[in-house]
This record gives structure tokens, C-alpha cells and sequence, in this order.
């Protein structure tokens, strides 16, 4: 433990506290004291790795006024618990995405944590990706003039476990919901308006089982008229496909994907053959993740606002509901937040 770095009790293990822990453990501004996970065998295993306190009671780390920072890494349902929990005890708060699938529990939250005056960042990291981020700086110095049209397309490898596909919240909650945050992050305080979706199932028939959708598309609409169109796949044959439009009324902005590498091939049969696309998320964005833990650090030490707020996922998850509400009523529905 450095003299300066930032105390840390990381509360599950999953594959995304698994991510975490290790970027937490590697990150010069972050001390990982204490990890939490309800799988014991797995508690153990990984505090063993990341040389950590495994402790059995959450309670521990809310009570040791040393640790600063509860990072939140926990299945969705325990989100709001460990939140409220932690800034009781004036705890700087990290947690993953989505804050709940009930808004009502989030609106909850936020009237109960107000006058604690918290300090939470939220982890929608795609806010980090430099491409994607870097768009969003040329936006802003006004490159392509006045925005007329954002397009983001999200396709993932493969689809997660059937166990979790039960429990995720569906599409919208769990993979559209990055998308969502970051069409109101390039649209800044020009909020959406109103939202159409569509959605079917045709490659995967065991999303039917589970009444969730392999596919889905909304169309959205700013207050000041910007097109937002979204595109969503929970599978893709050559890879994560990950890309942003902006069009502009003076030209266009993109961030694209990322391979490999950046080697082309020309042979007599292939013309410009690239290298395949990263085929995990994790890969993909690391680059967002280290990015992100920068700013919790900046955000942990100074009067600085997060990018990445409590709000913001409450207003996502309303967009969330909201598709959900046009693809049910197949209409149109005005968003309100």
C-alpha cells in the first residue's frame, strides 16, 4: 500500500469484478484491500491472486474508515444495497452498470442519498473509449458544424450464458443501455424526446424461451431534432462490431472498430485483407477501462465531476423502459425524465 493510493473494497468477482480487480490491482493511484463475493470458493481464489482480504461480511469494509472507495462489481440486484450502504458511511462510490432494472428503486435511491451529497461514478466506460470520446471533442470544437444524425451500432461475438440472459433485464437494460448513455453523451443537454423500437429473433430461436430478442433497433429523436438510430445484435460471426456515426451539417465523424492489428493484406485473391476484429469486450475496450479508473482517481481526489454519473444511468435505464414500452404498445413513446 502506497502513502497517497486510494483504498478499495471491490464487492464481486464475476467476470467484470474479475476485469476490475486485476485493473484496480495494476493502477499506480489504487490500493485493493478487500474483496467480497457470496461464491466463497471464488472469494478465495481470487484474493489469493490479487493478494486481497477476502472478507465474508460487506460490513467490514463500510466500517473501516481507511477505505475510501466501494467499488460496486455485484449482480445488478445488489447494486441499490451497496450503494446506499456506502454512502452512509461516506464512501466514494464506483458502480457498474445498470444501477437496477426498477426505476422506481433508483428514484428511491437517489431521493434517500441526496443529502449525503455522494460522490459516485457510473461504469458506462464506453464514455472512455478514445475513439469514441475523441469524436465527441471534435463535436464540440465544432468540426462538423451542427449535429444532424448519430448512428451506433453494437454487435456482440456471441451472446452471454442462457442463466444470465434470465436475469440480465433483457436487451435494452443490459446491452442497449451502454448506447443509450452515449447518444445523450454526444448529445449533452440536448435530451431525447421520443423513442421507436423494433426487435425480432431469427438466427436463436432460445430467445424466444426467455421472451428476449437477439435483435433490436430504436429510432430516437432529440428535442432539437437530431436522428439517433441504434442497432443492437447479440451475435456477430467476425467479431465485436462496435462502431459511431456523427453526421454533422459540414461533414461526418467515426469510431470504428479495432483489430488485431493494423496490417493489411494484398495478395492476387484479396484486396486490403485486414486482421479480425477483437472478439471480447474486454479487449476491445481496455484502452476505456484504464481510461476510466484515471478519472475515478482524479474524481477520488478532487472537486472534479465524473463524465459518468448516478444520473446518467438513471436516465438510461428511463430510455431503456422506454423501448421497451414502443416494441410492447408498437408505437411511439415520449420519453420523460
Amino acid at each position: 500500500m502506497g502513502k497517497n493510493q486510494i483504498n478499495v473494497a471491490l464487492f464481486g468477482l464475476g467476470r467484470i469484478g474479475q476485469m476490475h480487480a486485476e485493473n484496480l490491482t495494476n493502477h499506480k493511484s489504487f490500493y485493493l484491500k478487500y474483496t467480497f463475493d457470496i461464491n466463497k470458493k471464488l472469494a478465495k481464489k481470487f484474493s489469493k491472486k490479487f493478494d486481497t482480504i477476502n472478507i465474508n461480511n460487506t460490513g467490514k469494509a463500510f466500517r473501516d474508515k481507511n477505505i475510501d472507495l466501494i467499488f460496486i462489481t455485484s449482480s445488478t440486484s445488489t447494486h441499490i444495497k451497496f450503494l446506499k450502504e456506502a454512502v452512509k458511511f461516506k464512501k466514494i462510490v464506483f458502480c457498474e452498470k445498470p444501477l437496477d432494472l426498477n426505476i422506481d428503486k433508483v428514484n428511491k435511491c437517489l431521493r434517500e442519498i441526496k443529502k449525503y451529497k455522494p460522490k459516485i461514478q457510473l461504469g458506462f466506460n464506453r464514455r472512455y473509449d478514445p475513439g469514441h470520446n475523441s469524436i465527441k471533442q471534435e463535436l464540440s470544437r465544432g468540426k462538423i458544424g451542427k449535429l444532424e444524425k448519430i448512428i451506433i451500432t453494437s454487435r456482440d461475438p456471441a451472446p452471454p450464458s442462457l442463466n444470465y440472459l434470465k436475469v440480465s433485464g433483457g436487451i435494452f437494460k443490459d446491452m442497449m443501455i451502454h448506447d443509450f448513455d452515449l447518444l445523450r453523451f454526444y448529445l449533452e443537454k440536448d435530451e431525447i424526446e421520443n423513442i421507436f423500437t423494433t426487435a425480432s429473433n431469427i438466427s436463436d430461436k432460445k430467445f424466444d424461451k426467455i421472451k428476449d430478442y437477439e435483435l433490436a433497433s430504436c429510432l430516437l429523436k432529440s428535442k432539437k431534432g437530431v436522428q439517433c438510430i441504434i442497432t443492437n445484435s447479440r451475435h456477430c460471426s467476425f467479431g465485436y462490431d462496435q462502431r459511431v456515426e456523427l453526421f454533422g451539417s459540414k461533414g461526418m465523424l467515426i469510431s470504428g472498430n479495432k483489430s488485431e492489428n493494423e496490417t493489411e493484406i494484398f495478395t492476387k485473391n484479396n484486396t486490403s485483407q485486414r486482421k479480425p476484429l477483437l472478439n471480447f469486450f474486454i479487449d476491445r475496450y481496455v484502452d476505456a477501462y484504464r481510461l476510466q479508473l484515471d478519472e475515478l482517481a482524479l474524481y477520488s481526489r478532487t472537486k472534479k465531476s465524473p463524465i459518468s454519473s448516478f444520473e446518467d444511468g438513471r436516465r438510461a435505464l428511463i430510455i431503456a423502459n422506454a423501448a421497451s414500452s414502443s416494441l410492447k404498445l408498437k408505437k411511439q413513446i415520449k420519453i420523460k425524465f
